[in-house]
């Protein structure tokens, strides 16, 4: 049987922003959605444990497939614990779609909806903060630097132009509760997209000796 405990072994060498604590919160998250959302409260576990299971090491050059990698690996992990080959499948689907964009696999069953959308909760309210604070530091980019004419209007740097950690907000953040796909989530990402928001209305206050 699956447990956290059984999955911190996993995560013994991973970044702070994809550590442990991401997938405990992860885990219970999901759970959330699913008791909400009426999906398969197994599969979603398991998924949850797995979803970054391998490729999440600092400078791994693989960390752009982790999702798939971790694909693999879950497969092996639950055919080991004697899972059916068709709920094997259905966990692998949910992995490989938490890292939906543009043309690569959506989430097509409801417990991929589940797992997508926490996972992509994570990146918003205070602990969406955090972790978009310590990837800038992680990086060697500013907390803040104001973004450029170019950067508002099109989402690219001009030359020389950091992407800080608010210019991931503007990127990305302030985007993710339209992409989320269960009803319960969007309510959730519209208080911590709030909150994120606030939260760096505050800090460029304060960086500019305003607050």
């Amino acid at each position: 049987m699956l447990t956290l405990a059984h999955a911190r072994t996993w995560y013994l060498h991973v970044d702070a922003v994809h550590d442990f604590s991401h997938i405990e919160r992860v885990y219970k998250m999901s759970e959330r959605l699913a008791l909400a959302e009426g999906a398969d409260l197994e599969i979603v576990h398991a998924a949850a444990l797995l979803h970054d299971a391998d490729g999440t090491t600092p400078g791994s050059e693989a960390r752009s497939e982790h999702h798939l990698r971790s694909s693999e690996f879950a497969g092996k992990i639950l055919r080991e614990e004697g899972w059916p080959e068709d709920r094997i499948k259905a966990v692998q689907h949910c992995i490989r779609a938490h890292r939906y964009r543009d043309d690569r696999e959506p989430p097509a069953t409801i417990e991929a909806k589940c797992l997508f959308d926490a996972d992509k909760l994570d990146v918003l309210g205070a602990i969406g903060a955090v972790r978009v604070v310590v990837y800038a530091a992680l990086a060697g980019v500013p907390f803040y630097s104001k973004p450029s004419k170019q950067f508002i209007e099109t989402g690219k740097e001009v030359d020389g132009e950091l992407h800080s950690a608010y210019h991931e907000h503007l990127f990305k953040l302030r985007k993710i509760e339209k992409k989320l796909f269960t009803s319960t989530a969007r309510g959730l990402a519209r208080e911590r997209s709030q909150y994120l928001d606030g939260f760096f209305e505050r800090l460029i206050a304060e960086i500019n000796g305003e607050r």
